[in-house]
């Protein structure tokens, strides 16, 4: 049985029809991704929850940033590795394989970071993430300065906190509802 045709989290029907600019926006992630992603049709029983997570998630992961993309994708992977997110691991990790165009460390990163071959910029940035997911209350001056003596700016740290923090919230929601990554993202970037 694909994981397709299990549910996609929970029992939360999508909005029936769909609202104009949810079907727009989910007919442009069918043209550039070539599906729908199942967490986007998991938060669909609830647009309002839906435009609040597509909003964050937009603003953190495709808007301006110090942070590459590839650098957002490898600390969503790096925290849903911490948190065991099969969905996250599974959807990201693809991500990470893709735009690296390395598929060996989008698997080193789904297995442990620590294993990849790392500049010493993403390194700095992943020890950060990793304190970040397992203990944030005891981050100090000293762990944002060693990111800052690894090239990131002040509003780098911001945006490396908040895409940690988002997929930590996110990797909660997705195990908690057993939400299922779509098969496609199995077969990506290998």
């Amino acid at each position: 049985m694909s994981t397709d045709d299990l549910p996609i989290a929970l029992d939360l029907p999508m909005v029936d029809p769909l609202p104009d600019d949810t079907a727009k926006y989910f007919a442009v992630c069918e043209e550039k991704l070539g599906m729908v992603p199942n967490v986007l049709k998991a938060h669909a029983f609830d647009i309002d929850k839906l435009n609040a997570f597509t909003a964050l998630y937009n603003t953190l992961m495709l808007a301006d940033s110090g942070l590459t993309k590839l650098e957002r994708e490898m600390i969503a992977v790096v925290v849903s590795s911490i948190n065991k997110c099969f969905y996250c691991l599974t959807a990201h990790g693809a991500a990470v394989r893709a735009l690296s165009g390395d598929p060996k460390l989008g698997e080193l990163m789904v297995m442990n970071w620590r294993a990849a071959q790392l500049s010493d910029r993403h390194h700095a940035m992943l020890l950060f993430t990793e304190k970040v997911t397992k203990a944030s209350a005891e981050i100090t001056e000293t762990d944002r300065e060693a990111l800052r003596t690894a090239g990131f700016t002040d509003r780098d740290i911001w945006d490396i906190t908040n895409v940690a923090a988002f997929f930590n919230m996110s990797n909660r929601v997705a195990s908690a509802t057993a939400m299922m990554p779509n098969d496609s993202y199995h077969s990506q970037a290998r």
